[in-house]
């Protein structure tokens, strides 16, 4: 292959790197607008503009970071012009199916970690085969691999998510000593100094030692910078805090929001400066090795030991670069599930817990319980009423404002944006890559932690929450490292044709994870209908809440029949799918209870009667849920063991009483729904009438146990089944009972 057909091949790299950065914004651009958005400090058009100006300022700043895609893995001078293409383009086509694969699926993942692991797991592969087809010895792999710089890299992004949490925690216990919950009192007192602290932070971290990196930035004005570094932060310091004093005393301005919003602008800057290495740094490393390798008189065997040195970036390809991720940030619409996840996990208010417990982090919970007991004994008295006062929201909850409140206030907010920033503008001054995601999200979850978020009925699963997003780490640096190595390695041994093919494996991929995504946003948006967080209307929240029973009545008919119809064909990949889906069952009843209990407190209904018939209703709910549960997961468990099915008898049987079950619950639904109107009395009797049905075929069982023709386990199974479906239709008449005690019964027609 001709040295000039690498040129094509550089444009090629440079086309990726755009879906790369529209993919990797998609993902990151949460970071940087979470706590904005969540805090609700200005319209979000506001903030996507100061976001955006971050971006643009930040690209400027991220000119040294792009060494690492260079020569911050591999030693260069050891590989040849092809082998490092090869390297580029596996780790590109990589990059652009984790990255998009995880987004799709909604998955905690970091840009950095993978871009890191990806050039590591091309490098070491490459890196092998040359050793293997020279005859060398394997030991002389060492000399291709930067080892030291690449873990540096590594301990850097592990040591970045302890460090962010520890000062994201150690921040905000001291904001909210000093502001309470109740910040709005205390903003004359402190307003002017805590601005000052956070604008001189941010200078410090970003304009000052980001500076260095800078394209625009003289080696003369840089050392200037350094030198003067204290006086300038000083200054800052004194000239910020009376500005913010003033404002906050003679304007009344709340200054926590132009604080917020610069944060903003500097966490976005930060983000760009560090993670634009990740979509860029490839195709800007192959077009200097191109260009280094075509002034060699053999570009294709000589020695790329001229990329071992310090080679300046285009400033029009950083700018153009910014221009980009400016544009994914306002038109993409790819899943952005790390802030739903960040929102959750650090929300003051009650929420539906994303995540299940896990025994290690029921561990944790215990542990950390039991020393803060044994602390109590080593802090005085005094120390922890003031705390204690200092960290009340009673006032808050007393007023009933909970539900309405933003996820987390100003303070948090503040302390969420500045800290992260500081984090990653410090390892970006010191040239290291590190997980914007994690930083951020770890920034949020020590914060949220000191801010007493998480509570004893919602610590364990928020825990897990964090150790799960954190096992994404190890998730993505496995997958990176794999998939890179196996790219290159087709690559070296089979030649530049099957390039092609990982081309067309990589659009196939990304067209399936498209349409993957619409079906999951489809579902989402179908969930979000259950959501009356927001709501105030009583009475408007009573009819959807009823409305929302039908709705789930309907679902359970409709999982039911089908579950039920794969267990008694022993279709274990369908039965598998509604043996899943119970969770999705359990998540609409909690979420409809805890809507119940917003119209109680709205004060719809306030005799003691109907109130009585509301927490009624949350019981039949949750009974309905867990006998559909209970169903599912042992036919779903006694097929997954490849136990014997059922006898013909048998399932002729559980087919009539499922029909007559599935019957009454369809009754029940349209009649909630407003759609056909049923009578108590005929419910009632087609209740009892499968109560009797249910209760022979209990006699019939024994018969078949006594003349041993069903062997136990299918008895079991057998008479659980017929107990769940005779609790499932006597709930559902109840359901219908109740609901015709409350106050709405006129709206059904």
């Amino acid at each position: 292959m001709s040295a000039e057909w690498y040129f094509w091949l550089v444009l090629f790299l440079i086309l990726i790197a755009v879906l790369d950065l529209v993919v990797g914004v998609s993902n990151d651009a949460v970071n940087f607008l979470n706590s904005a958005i969540g805090s609700n400090v200005a319209s979000r058009k506001t903030i996507f503009i100061i976001a955006s100006a971050g971006l643009f300022v930040g690209v400027l700043f991220s000119s040294g970071m792009m060494e690492v895609a260079r020569k911050g893995i591999f030693n260069p001078q050891f590989l040849t012009m092809p082998d490092l293409m090869m390297i580029f383009f596996a780790v590109m086509i990589a990059d652009l199916i984790i990255l998009d694969l995880f987004n799709t699926y909604g998955l905690p993942t970091s840009t950095t970690v993978s871009i890191v692991f990806e050039l590591l797991g091309a490098a070491v592969c490459i890196s092998l085969l040359k050793v293997l087809s020279d005859g060398k010895d394997i030991a002389s792999i060492g000399q291709y691999i930067n080892s030291a710089k690449a873990l540096g890299i590594i301990s850097g992004i592990l040591l970045s998510v302890v460090v962010a949490f520890f000062f994201g925690a150690v921040a905000q216990f001291l904001a909210r000593l000093l502001f309470t919950f109740h910040y709005e009192r205390y903003l004359g007192m402190f307003g002017g100094l805590w601005g000052g602290l956070c604008l001189s932070a941010v200078s410090i971290f970003i304009l000052l030692k980001g500076a260095k990196g800078a394209t625009f930035i003289t080696p003369e004005l840089a050392l200037f910078i350094k030198e003067n570094l204290l006086f300038i932060a000083l200054a800052i310091f004194f000239v910020t805090g009376v500005v913010f004093q003033m404002l906050v005393t003679f304007l009344k301005i709340n200054i926590f929001k132009p604080i917020v919003l610069i944060g903003t602008f500097s966490l976005a800057l930060a983000f760009a400066a560090n993670d634009l290495v990740n979509f860029i740094g490839v195709p800007i490393a192959s077009l200097h090795a191109y260009d280094a390798a075509m002034m060699s008189s053999n570009p294709l065997t000589v020695p790329m030991d001229m990329l071992a040195g310090k080679v300046p970036s285009s400033t029009f390809m950083l700018l153009m670069s910014g221009v980009v991720m400016v544009l994914a940030l306002w038109f993409s619409r790819k899943a952005r599930s790390v802030t739903e996840t960040e929102i959750r996990l650090s929300s003051h208010q009650e929420v539906d817990e994303r995540f299940e417990s896990l025994a290690l982090s029921r561990v944790i919970v215990r542990m950390f319980m039991r020393v803060f007991e044994g602390s109590r004994v080593l802090i005085p008295r005094s120390a922890r009423k003031f705390a204690r006062k200092r960290f009340a929201r009673h006032e808050i909850e007393q007023k009933g404002e909970v539900e309405y409140l933003p996820s987390f206030d100003l303070v948090r907010a503040s302390t969420n944006l500045l800290m992260a920033s500081i984090v990653v503008s410090f390892a970006t001054s010191l040239k290291l890559p590190l997980s914007t995601t994690y930083v951020t999200f770890m920034v949020a979850m020590g914060t949220s932690f000191a801010d007493q978020a998480w509570g004893r009925d919602s610590a364990v699963y928020r825990v897990t929450g964090v150790l799960t997003v954190i096992g994404g780490w190890f998730i993505t640096a496995l997958m990176a490292f794999v998939t890179a190595g196996a790219f290159v390695s087709v690559l070296y041994l089979g030649g530049w044709l099957w390039a092609v093919v990982l081309v067309a494996v990589a659009g196939f991929m990304l067209w399936r994870a498209h349409g993957t995504h619409v079906k999951r946003q489809e579902r989402k948006e179908q969930e979000e209908v259950f959501n009356l967080k927001k709501i105030s209307d009583a009475e408007y929240s009573a009819q959807v809440t009823l409305h929302q029973v039908a709705v789930f009545l309907k679902l359970i008919h409709e999982h039911l029949q089908m579950g039920l119809q794969a267990f008694f064909e022993s279709d274990r990949i369908e039965l598998r799918r509604h043996f899943l889906a119970r969770k999705q069952v359990q998540r609409w009843s909690s979420i409809i209870s805890a809507n119940v209990f917003k119209v109680m407190r709205l004060g719809y209904g306030q005799s003691t009667t109907q109130d009585t018939s509301y927490s009624q209703t949350v019981l039949s709910l949750q009974s309905i849920a867990e006998g559909y549960r209970d169903i599912v997961s042992r036919s779903y468990l006694h097929i997954r063991e490849n136990h014997k099915g059922l006898l013909k008898a048998q399932k002729g049987e559980l087919n009539q009483v499922l029909g007559q079950l599935l019957a009454l619950i369809q009754r029940v639904e349209k009649d909630l729904s407003g759609v056909e109107s049923s009578s108590e009395t005929e419910l009632k009797s087609d209740n009892e009438a499968l109560a009797r049905e249910i209760d022979q075929f209990l006699h019939i069982q024994a018969e078949r146990i006594h003349n041993r023709s069903s062997k136990t386990r299918l008895s079991i199974l057998y008479f659980a089944l017929l107990e769940d479906m005779s609790r499932l239709a006597e709930q559902t008449v109840r359901l219908y009972r109740i609901s015709h005690r409350l106050p709405l019964e006129g709206d059904r027609g």
